[in-house]
């Protein structure tokens, strides 16, 4: 099954958790997709930013399932619209959020990325749960 992981790579801290969390869904069996082992912008030209564009929107047609890494106030901007690709794709998304702020009084994200959602964790074991139970319609 093929997971790709949407995520933001943007300091050390943000890249250790998501080799944490690609090591230990690929110890359980998962194919995992994830950015940060993939080129980076070197040379700024225009046509290396689309070629990176374009090998992500690939990863994105050919994967099973994105989760999406939501902690923060507010979700990083490359993972959100990831994560609204996916959604009309049709892929399903599941979001792993261990950062216990909350986006309002009565959201932990906003509704416009929870609500597509199968599954919202709080810990990688939820993630795997719910990939491993969820059933398409």
């Amino acid at each position: 099954m093929k997971i790709f992981l949407a995520a933001p790579l943007f300091n050390e801290a943000e890249r250790d958790f998501n080799a944490k969390v690609a090591a230990n869904l690929r110890k359980e069996g998962f194919d995992v997709w994830l950015a940060q082992e993939q080129p980076f912008i070197k040379t700024g030209s225009a046509e290396e930013k689309r070629s990176i564009f374009n090998h992500d929107i690939e990863a994105l047609k050919k994967c099973d399932f994105v989760l999406a890494i939501l902690d923060g106030l507010d979700v990083e901007a490359g993972v959100a619209f990831e994560m609204g690709y996916a959604k009309a794709l049709g892929k399903p998304i599941v979001g792993l959020k261990t950062d216990y702020r909350t986006f309002s009084n009565i959201e932990s994200i906003n509704l416009m990325l929870e609500v597509p959602l199968i599954c919202l964790c709080n810990n990688l074991n939820e993630v795997i749960v719910c990939i491993r139970n969820y059933k398409s319609c």
